[in-house]
């Protein structure tokens, strides 16, 4: 076991944020595919804690069943009334120690409304705590503008923490001080647990605050020290919608920097978002004005936008996707998608293929070499390799209570226009005429026509329209034949 793995990780959760005006909790609030306290989860994972307990208040439910889903192993730990972050900690705790498990080493306490902390940082910390042997370390920042935080007051020759002092309290020296307290911390389990029994609620807010445990155990002799963290924005915790705009384009910089200096090409990086969970290979492309959310995976030489918005799509190596919104898609390598396409659930088109404008698929194989061009819907579907779709086709697959499937084998040719009527399949080789609503199997190599015979009614116009426009049109056309007759 790394000499720096903590034996817990408590995330204090509890809060309703009540600023961000909203009837969902705020840890629940999302930003590059993760919600606050998920990136919190995602970080602290990465010291590989021998416990990670979240304590959940206000819709404690609803955000115990959210972590349920992120991170199975994660224990809850109740605040049925929020008297402060010391006593959130003891929560956290005591649902360990009931359930058996005596703590021995560190504990690192995290708020979970910090989407941007990194694993590196914790790591940093708890890195420091041992090294230095401290009974607790505060990961503090220099900032620009520390209005309004609590200082950082070190012993000048040791360098230990000798006082956080908050903003309202400080004398005009300490407020020049730009180094602040996060309100993440690493401590001693055995202290932390004693420490806590001694904090007093007799303050404005009548709770208990865990930076009292600083003070108890200073004067119990203990050394306090504090570890910088390499960026202040880190640190950034979330409590209004403005903040959660700036944390976002802060996060989505990060993650666009991280790609780009693996080898992708971003055009316009204020204009492109990203979710943490997207990944890229080498030499792909990605234009101005693309949304790449979920699971979504851009191989090498692969080229997406402008303007298109993929979710837990894969893009094969070469593909081109403009102008397109994609969901649960699969891309082949060198095919072709857009403009203005769209890709449902379910849609596989393969190498070489092609969805063309305004062409819509839902649940649908699309071959090799195969090409939808335009102006089409394909919904529950199998088509082979090498066949072309015409324009204007629609799979008509949903007979009011049921879908149907429809399959199309390789090398087919189906003319524009056409209607085909699920459950039907269409043989290797056959072609259908254009204009025809094919309602029953085509075997391969036939052509199949299901339309009514043209029909032409010789002066109709004249008869049913006299004097219009088109009358008078046709009667000069008349005259011009005759005259070249």
């Amino acid at each position: 076991m790394s000499a720096n793995r903590p034996a817990a990780v408590v995330v204090l959760a509890a809060g309703e944020g009540t600023r961000m005006k909203s009837a969902t909790p705020k840890v629940l609030h999302a930003l590059c595919g993760r919600s606050l306290v998920g990136h919190v989860v995602a970080a602290s994972r990465e010291l590989s804690p021998e416990h990670l307990v979240v304590v959940v208040g206000h819709a404690r439910e609803q955000v115990s069943a959210h972590l349920a889903e992120i991170d199975a192993e994660v224990r809850t730990a109740v605040q049925h009334e929020q008297n402060g972050t010391g006593h959130a900690v003891r929560m956290g705790l005591e649902e360990l120690s009931d359930s058996g498990v005596a703590l021995d080493g560190t504990v690192i306490v995290v708020c979970g409304d910090t989407p941007l902390l990194t694993g590196e940082t914790l790591q940093r910390l708890a890195a420091a705590h041992s090294g230095d042997g401290n009974a607790v370390t505060v990961l503090s920042a220099e900032v620009p503008d520390a209005t309004g935080y609590g200082r950082i007051v070190r012993d000048d020759a040791s360098g230990a923490v000798t006082a956080i002092v908050e903003h309202k309290d400080a004398t005009d020296t300490q407020r020049a001080i730009r180094e602040i307290n996060s309100g993440v911390f690493a401590f001693d389990a055995q202290l932390l647990t004693d420490a806590l029994g001694k904090v007093r609620t007799d303050n404005s807010q009548g709770e208990e605050y865990l930076t009292d445990v600083l003070g108890i155990l200073r004067e119990a002799g203990h050394r306090v020290g504090a570890c910088v963290a390499a960026d202040h924005r880190e640190i950034v915790g979330i409590n209004n919608r403005v903040q959660l705009a700036e944390a976002h384009r802060l996060l989505n910089d990060r993650l666009l920097e991280r790609a780009m200096l693996s080898g992708v090409t971003v055009v316009d990086p204020a204009t492109t978002w990203i979710d943490v969970t997207v990944t890229f290979e080498p030499d792909a492309l990605v234009h101005p004005g693309t949304q790449l959310l979920g699971a979504t995976h851009l191989a090498a030489n692969a080229e997406v936008g402008p303007n298109s918005r993929l979710t837990g799509t894969t893009v094969g190596a070469g593909a081109v996707v403009a102008f397109t919104v994609a969901d649960g898609a699969v891309v082949g390598a060198g095919a072709s998608v857009g403009p203005y396409a769209y890709l449902r659930p379910g849609t596989r088109l393969g190498a070489k293929a092609k969805a063309g404008t305004y062409v819509e698929m839902k649940n649908a194989t699309i071959g090799e070499g195969t090409k939808v061009p335009h102006l089409s819907y394909v919904g529950d579907a199998t088509i082979g390799d090498q066949t072309n779709i015409g324009a204007a086709s629609v799979f008509v697959n949903y007979d009011g209570v049921n879908k149907h499937h429809t399959t199309i084998g390789s090398h087919c040719r189906t003319g524009a226009d056409n209607m085909l009527v699920a459950p039907v399949t269409i043989g290797d080789g056959a072609y259908t005429a254009a204009g025809s609503v094919i309602t029953k199997d085509v075997p391969p190599g036939s052509l199949a026509v299901a339309r009514g015979q043209q029909r032409n009614i010789e002066g109709w116009v004249a008869r049913k329209r006299p004097g219009s426009a088109a009358a008078q049109a046709a009667e000069a056309a008349r005259r011009e034949d005759e005259g070249q007759q």
